[in-house]
């Protein structure tokens, strides 16, 4: 499914931003886009100043960060010239790998810039099988990346009431077998957990080693205040609502995955999102 999209050119002053809250493992988050077009429904940036001072629609803009790669590669080198750690999110209020990023290759410029002056981690936060096109790039950060693919749900009939917008699962798994295969550290973020089958669990225990499991009221940055002004519940129907929406949900997810992943191979929120 595909929307009208309003993309928009911007400079801004830095890349990387000090981070705090529930990315403070970090010393800063980077996001080669303000916006995204993916435009999930439970997405918690709908409430967050980028996505209230707009003042358009969630998910119908898009501005693409221009002059970004020298910014990046002096920003990194002045914080380690103070002897500072650099551990980059990438991203935390969008994805990198907007659809406009086929054209644009913004992330990838980024990443180039990176291997020319590294951070000390990098972490990518997606939900898009557009990563693999950068397999050559990420490769070259050796084990100072991880990669963390969204799929939080193995239903494509959920994801599309959802987030109907955003990858299909099985192009997102067709990307994780990739990115394994070619040694890059991958997990999977099951981030907000959806309605999924019994047999999502063993599926997924076939592609990584490590899944972390997250909810609208330990992810959403407001224990789930702003999850609530979104009206999710509503989406949900009568009989899903017990065991998928609420704050019992994460561990119903833990019982299901336990029958096929070992317990240290399941994180829960904040740690599954930590360097390292």
């Amino acid at each position: 499914m595909k929307r009208v999209v309003e993309v928009n050119y911007t400079t801004p002053s830095r890349i990387l931003t000090a981070t705090g809250g529930f990315l403070s493992g970090y010393s800063h988050s980077l996001n080669p886009y303000t916006g995204c077009s993916f435009a999930c429904s439970y997405c918690y940036v709908r409430k967050s100043p980028v996505g209230l001072f707009r003042r358009q629609e969630w998910g119908t803009w898009v501005d693409i960060k221009q002059s970004s790669q020298e910014k990046l590669k002096r920003e990194i080198a002045n914080v380690k010239k103070k002897g500072k750690e650099v551990t980059i999110f990438m991203s935390s209020s969008t994805d990198p790998y907007q659809p406009i990023d086929y054209k644009e290759k913004r992330t990838r410029h980024i990443l180039e810039a990176m291997v020319e002056t590294p951070p000390d981690f990098l972490f990518i936060q997606t939900r898009s099988s557009l990563v693999t096109r950068d397999i050559d790039v990420i490769t070259k950060l050796g084990d100072k990346v991880r990669v963390s693919m969204t799929v939080e749900t193995d239903c494509d009939s959920i994801r599309k009431r959802f987030s109907p917008y955003a990858p299909p699962i099985q192009a997102r798994l067709k990307a994780i077998r990739k990115l394994r295969e070619s040694n890059i550290p991958v997990q999977v973020a099951v981030s907000p957990v959806l309605p999924f089958t019994n047999q999502f669990p063993k599926m997924l225990s076939k592609l990584v080693d490590r899944i972390v499991i997250d909810d609208y009221f330990s992810g959403d940055g407001s224990h789930g205040k702003r999850t609530e002004k979104l009206n999710i519940k509503e989406l949900y129907d009568e009989g899903e609502r017990k065991l998928w929406y609420g704050k019992q949900t994460h561990q119903h997810a833990f019982q299901l995955f336990q029958d096929s992943f070992n317990r240290e191979q399941i994180l829960f929120s904040q740690e599954g999102f930590l360097p390292g």
